[in-house]
């Protein structure tokens, strides 16, 4: 059974994220509406698992895309579907180019970059076409590997790749067993991004606190205090707080619900309601108790994507009786997903935000044989969600949840 593997990674480090620092055109809006419009679909997804969530949809988007570019047929229209991808060519591919040369600009206050790379069976004959348009549009150029003589060496080759693309914060991403000798293409995307909070916690003031897990059930946690003007906003259901990164360029949106039903705001987490919130948005003096927090999640997306709508990717004919295409990496109708894992991990302290992200998505061989005047208060005490985004763009690339901080 020959497996490809896709691996993409987004890395958000000790601070703020990265807002592209011009206007951009209708071309980038297309792909961030759809990698916006996914976030939520895959977060409704999520959203009835007990505990933490994180996962940047991001990451998810850009490995799909990169699968998407080599699928034929209703695989095809069914990856499209799900990642909502612009059908036009010209126009998403040259959305992720513009993504990925304003990502790896000149002269920046924050260390930001993204790398590609391809790790190709040698000898192995795949499209030219194919790894041309991964290399003109994503930057991936191609690195020979021997998976026949030993798998086990070349998948340490791609997860010490990931480590150091990600600070090391996502290990053994792909796991023992994954690469075989019947391994034949490993494609791997990576961001990282290191910077801080435009207001930084003071340490000094971090103070242990309550925080209500479930109405009945509270915990002691450290929880960072600091009054200070923020973007603020309130509705009878929820609190709405903006925290800039350095630079202005990036936020995470928290968002906290009056009382303790979490599950009503879930529901009611669309595009369109992301959008009027924001609006909302104004300067407010508020004093902020935001707990500090981190975790690590990992996701085996397989049955997840299938029922959101794209079934047919991850058919063999000769088990289930499909027919996934994806000949527009070898020329022919041979490859199937086996499976898709996306791996997150956040940090947030009084500094900023670490976090790192990574998506592998398994192909095979169809058988044949993852002291002020405050006006206002936010004080997550009890469970909430928030997004790391884009500011001028609205670029979704993180999502939580936060049920324990402690977990």
């Amino acid at each position: 059974m020959k497996r490809i593997i896709f691996v993409s990674l987004a890395l958000v480090a000790t601070g703020f994220l990265f807002l592209f620092s011009r206007t951009f055109g209708n071309d980038v809006s297309s792909v961030v509406n759809a990698n916006n419009q996914f976030a939520l679909d895959l977060y409704s997804k999520y959203k009835s698992k007990e505990g933490n969530i994180f996962f940047s949809p991001y990451s998810i988007s850009s490995a799909m895309a990169m699968t998407y570019e080599g699928a034929k047929g209703k695989t095809a229209e069914e990856i499209q579907s799900v990642f909502h991808f612009p059908k036009d060519d010209s126009l998403r591919r040259g959305s992720f180019l513009e993504v990925n040369s304003q990502i790896n600009k000149k002269d920046k206050k924050y260390e930001l970059h993204t790398a590609n790379a391809l790790w190709a069976q040698k000898d192995c004959q795949f499209l030219e076409s194919y790894f041309k348009l991964i290399e003109n549009y994503y930057g991936g150029k191609a690195t020979n590997l021997d998976f026949i003589k030993d798998a086990e060496e070349p998948r340490i080759t791609v997860n010490n790749w990931v480590g150091q693309q990600t600070n090391e914060k996502i290990k053994d991403l792909i796991p023992p067993g994954s690469i075989d000798r019947l391994t034949r293409l490993v494609l791997t995307n990576a961001v990282y991004f290191k910077g801080l909070w435009l207001t930084q916690f003071d340490k000094k003031a971090t103070e242990d606190k309550d925080f209500k897990v479930r109405p009945d059930d509270t915990i002691k946690i450290p929880m960072m205090i600091k009054g200070a003007e923020f973007n603020y906003a309130e509705t009878d259901q929820l609190k709405i707080l903006e925290l800039p990164y350095e630079g202005n360029e990036l936020s995470m949106l928290i968002f906290l619900p009056i009382g303790d039903d979490l599950e009503v705001l879930e529901n009611s987490l669309t595009v369109e309601k992301l959008s009027e919130w924001k609006k909302l948005l104004r300067r407010e003096e508020v004093i902020v108790c935001l707990p500090k927090f981190r975790f690590e999640n990992k996701y085996f997306m397989k049955d997840t994507l299938k029922e959101m709508g794209m079934p047919t990717a991850f058919t063999d004919p000769i088990d289930f009786g499909g027919n996934a295409d994806f000949s527009g990496m070898t020329g022919k109708s041979n490859l199937c997903i086996s499976q898709v894992i996306h791996q997150a991990f956040v940090d947030v302290n009084e500094e900023g935000t670490e976090a790192a992200a990574a998506t592998a998505v398994l192909m095979r061989t169809q058988s044949a044989g993852g002291e002020l005047r405050v006006s206002k208060i936010f004080n997550a005490d009890h469970p909430f969600i928030f997004i790391i985004q884009e500011e001028e763009t609205g670029n979704i690339l993180f999502v939580g949840r936060v049920n324990n901080p402690t977990k």
